[in-house]
């Protein structure tokens, strides 16, 4: 079967009645779950596994997949409007979102986020039509040292988001290394800097850290401001719609975060959290006003919603074509599949051409959905921004333990909230960097887990991480990254003098 013919066989499938109203439905679901902060896709697809037993195969996939991505549109509503992540992956569109919805442009900012996350998704799934099997070829090709030379490439490309001096973002990169060794060391058994407490076991909860980093701090750091008790005045609607110098902005970074997105959402392992951090970092590399990133840019919402959306729609590659789930999420939908009795893997599309092509038509009527259900929506998100905070911030708590008790039932995260709310409000006043803390938070246990296989298999030899080419180039662009910066302040200071 070719491409078109599977696209128009997987088009009759997507358009029949039932498997509409589910994709409706889970949209519908994902983005509200992604707008209720810390609650995500992971919480509501968990919950909707049972119900996928009394539907068809097509329509249950469909509506998990639809949580899966409606997810990543609702995420930025929360992130934009409260400074509260939605999801993990919406994290870093705190860091101009935000800003830019504080300088009276919220409207602007979820235009920007919705269209972004639309084309980013859209790409996606051109990307995963037409290069699916080149891209599955190129996942395969990934060893453990590849993978670990790529995520300190990561780290080393995110030391530039922020504003602070590089000491401090080394800073909080190591601590946010650090803090992904606790828990119990999968290859020894040996409990990690758990000090005792049982609920540190299994790790630091994602959701918990990133709640408290952005959500309670910042209900600590504005609880008391006069300022906030002003509800601003009625946005009109015209500005809640871009201007065309504003459109061409976001081209580029669209275009760019698709890319890393795509690529990054194709890796087992990777995932949509990453890209969007890692597509923001880069963004902000090629700026020529790095400077004004974490302001209020358009550039930084545009890039990583394109970046975490496009990496949702890809990250179905591995789990469809190798049966390799890239996140917990993909290994739900892996679960999904095995109860309807299909088996995933490089036969699905000879098999199950109707369960692939299908799904992949379905990601574009569902993404379709979202965007016309979300832009006249814009208009009621903005007006949340006219209730006194004095009135929000009750509510914004209730939420936020909400959604971190609801990942793992533990009363003791709700109280690690609270102190990671106040760390991070001491953090946001001495001008460190939150998020840099929680990239190296997310790709720390997966560096120590690829570098020690990779030292496993190479029988404790490092030089596979020059004789491999992936890492080797992984390693040389690291190099570069290091000594580019060095040596322009090395010239700057020379030319001081």
């Amino acid at each position: 079967m070719t491409t078109l013919e599977g696209l128009a066989h997987g088009l009759t499938v997507a358009l029949q009645p039932s498997v509409l109203i589910y994709s409706l439905l889970g949209a519908l679901l994902g983005t509200f779950v992604g707008v209720l902060p810390g609650i995500g896709a992971m919480a509501a697809i968990t919950l909707l596994l049972p119900i996928t037993y009394y539907i068809s195969s097509e329509a249950a996939l469909v509506m998990l997949a639809g949580v899966y991505y409606g997810a990543q549109y609702g995420g930025a509503v929360a992130s934009i409007l409260l400074r509260l992540p939605g999801t993990p992956q919406s994290a870093v569109t705190t860091l101009d979102g935000y800003p830019l919805a504080q300088k009276g442009r919220a409207g602007l900012a979820l235009f920007t986020s919705m269209i972004s996350s639309f084309s980013g998704s859209i790409l996606g799934i051109v990307v995963l039509v037409v290069l699916a099997s080149a891209l599955s070829r190129i996942a395969t090709q990934f060893g453990a040292a590849d993978y670990a030379a790529m995520m300190v490439m990561g780290l080393v490309a995110a030391s530039t988001v922020g504003s602070a001096t590089p000491a401090k973002n080394f800073a909080m990169v190591v601590v946010g290394l650090l803090l992904g060794t606790i828990g119990t060391d999968v290859n020894s058994g040996v409990q990690r800097f758990t000090f005792g407490q049982t609920e540190l076991m299994e790790g630091m909860n994602l959701v918990a850290l990133a709640m408290g980093l952005f959500g309670a701090a910042e209900v600590i750091g504005n609880i008391r401001s006069a300022e906030r008790d002003t509800p601003p005045a009625r946005v009109p609607l015209r500005e809640l719609l871009p201007s065309r110098a504003e459109l061409r902005r976001m081209v580029g970074p669209i275009l760019r975060g698709t890319g890393l997105g795509s690529f990054f959402g194709a890796l087992p392992g990777t995932g949509s959290t990453i890209s969007s951090f890692l597509s923001y970092a880069f963004e902000r590399k090629i700026s020529r006003t790095p400077e004004r990133f974490g302001t209020g840019e358009i550039e930084g919402i545009a890039a990583p919603e394109a970046a975490n959306n496009s990496a949702s729609i890809t990250a179905f590659v591995p789990t469809l074509t190798l049966g390799i789930p890239g996140d917990p999420i993909m290994a739900l939908m892996l679960g999904a599949l095995v109860i309807h009795g299909v088996q995933p893997g490089p036969m699905m599309l000879e098999a199950r051409p109707d369960m692939f092509w299908g799904l992949v038509v379905s990601f574009g009527i569902g993404n379709l959905f979202l965007l016309l259900l979300n832009l006249p929506l814009v208009g009621i998100w903005v007006a949340m921004l006219r209730i006194p905070f004095r009135w929000l911030y009750p509510a914004i708590i209730v939420f936020i333990c909400l959604g971190v008790y609801s990942v793992r039932g533990s009363t003791f995260d709700i109280v690690m909230v609270a102190g990671i709310g106040v760390v991070g409000y001491a953090l946001a006043r001495a001008s460190f960097s939150p998020a840099l803390l929680l990239l190296g938070f997310v790709l720390g246990p997966l560096i120590e887990t690829n570098l020690r296989r990779a030292m496993l298999i190479a029988r404790g030899d490092p030089m596979v991480f020059l004789e491999r080419p992936i890492a080797c180039g992984f390693v040389l662009a690291t190099a570069l990254l290091i000594l580019v910066p060095l040596f322009k302040s090395l010239r700057r200071k020379r030319a001081a003098v």
